[in-house]
């Protein structure tokens, strides 16, 4: 054996080289040189409370009280409970004429018991009675507009060119709307502590709701400027002057409020006279309170700085300064029979025109003089105060109208009304050429 093949004998015998398989068209794992994420570990979620029949029972039971709650809510609801229209401005009234026509028939009639007196306003004249206020046509007593709740109406009035409704809830006249008298418009709101059988009084500026044992004065937005009186859920005791007292009549005039007060202890009545508008509302700015020279005192009328009292037992009429000095006392031919009793809900039957203010005591109508309240002439057979209509000054009397002289209170002439043998006293009242009167719960418009 030659020396090659013994080399070639003791080499190491070579593997056979590894054969790979060539894969199928498309099973290529283009990722195959990409590590793989490992799979993110289940976490099993927690068990929803509200997943057991019990819980769903109870979800919606929830659900349909919800439900429940709000529907009674919506039903029982002040708007709810409220049906209203509203219109367009009216039309303009004609003008009154020059003078009171020689004759005045019946244009329409309706029921108005929550006015003491017609309520016109502008171009418009509204009726209150139930729980409804409706703007009328003064032409034809059409309504042109209502606004009406289900609770009765404790009174109506006009200030500041707005109608405020009073209404009686619960246990007083606690809810009060302001409305527009032309459209119905509602201009404001309030919740007040109103006693019933409450009338309004106003000096042109503010409304004060009367009362036995509370007097409440608003602003024109009906915001309260002042409280007079027991004031119920009291805050801040002592700042009333005094407690136990009861009120007699009540008058306002610039700015200022005049009562009667009848309290415990005092001899006679007191007059009492405080600022519509005082620092506080809940702390009355009093001008002055002075005890009077007798009982069953009435104040009749306030103008500037001035305030009439009628005392019954001395037959006089008293006026007071704004400090509570009397300034003059005048003697008062009125029967006593007019004075024996305070006025329904405390306010006189009184007008006012631009040369005098006009009382009406129960069967005589009084003139006073605007400039110092002095008594300037006296209409037996009169059924209310006098107001100016065309120019001139009418008073009510049995049968119909007195056309007077303002100055003297002489008669120019008289007008026949057939008032379908109605007894009781005269309201009046105008809008344009209308002349209304509100003949106890009853509005006639006449022309």
């Amino acid at each position: 054996m030659s020396d090659v093949e013994k080399a070639a004998e003791g080499a190491p015998e070579e593997e056979p080289a590894e054969v790979t398989e060539t894969p199928d068209y498309g099973s290529e794992d283009v990722l195959e040189d990409v590590e793989t994420t490992p799979a993110a570990t289940r976490v099993k979620a927690r068990r929803s409370p509200w997943n057991r029949p019990r819980d769903r029972v109870l979800a919606a039971l929830i659900a349909v009280g919800v439900v429940a709650v709000a529907l009674v809510v919506g039903v029982t609801s002040d708007s709810a409970a409220t049906d209203r229209t509203e219109a367009a401005p009216p039309p303009p009234l004609p003008a009154a004429p020059d003078k009171v026509p020689g004759s005045l028939a019946e244009l329409w009639s309706a029921r108005s018991g929550a006015t003491p007196v017609p309520v016109a306003a502008g171009d418009a004249v509204a009726t209150a009675d139930g729980g409804e206020v409706a703007g009328r046509d003064p032409l034809t007593g059409q309504i042109r507009w209502h606004y009406t709740r289900d609770l009765p109406l404790c009174t109506v009035n006009e200030t500041w060119g707005r109608l405020n409704a009073v209404y009686h809830k619960s246990r007083n006249c606690s809810e009060v709307t302001q409305l527009d008298p032309g459209t119905g418009r509602i201009t404001a709101q309030r919740n007040g502590n109103a006693e019933l059988g409450t009338q309004l009084v106003s000096d042109g500026s503010h409304v004060t709701a009367t009362g036995k044992k509370l007097l409440d004065t608003w602003r024109d937005d009906l915001v309260k400027s002042a409280e007079y009186g027991q004031v119920p859920a009291l805050v801040n005791a002592g700042k009333q002057p005094r407690t136990g007292c009861t009120y007699g009549t009540v008058a306002a005039g610039s700015g200022k409020v005049g009562v009667i007060e009848r309290c415990p202890g005092d001899p006679a009545d007191r007059l009492t006279v405080y600022k519509a508008t005082p620092e506080k509302d809940e702390e009355p700015q009093v001008s002055f309170s002075s005890v009077l020279a007798g009982k069953r005192a009435r104040v009749i009328a306030m103008s500037g700085e001035l305030t009439a009292v009628v005392l019954p037992d001395q037959k006089l009429l008293v006026t007071y300064n704004g400090d509570g000095t009397q300034r003059a006392a005048y003697p008062l031919d009125v029967p006593p029979a007019d004075l024996a009793q305070d006025p329904a809900a405390g306010v006189e039957a009184t007008t006012q025109t631009a040369q005098n203010v006009y009382w009406f005591s129960g069967s005589k109508t009084v003139a006073l003089s605007r400039d110092d309240l002095s008594p300037r002439w006296t209409l037996g057979s009169a059924m209310g105060p006098g107001i100016t209509f065309a120019q001139q000054l009418v008073v009510p009397i049995k049968g119909g109208l007195a056309v007077l002289n303002e100055n003297d209170g002489s008669t120019i002439r008289t007008v026949g009304v057939d008032r379908r043998g109605y007894p009781g006293v005269v309201r009046l009242g105008s809008a344009g050429p209308v002349l209304l009167e509100q003949r106890g719960d009853t509005l006639t418009a006449l022309k």
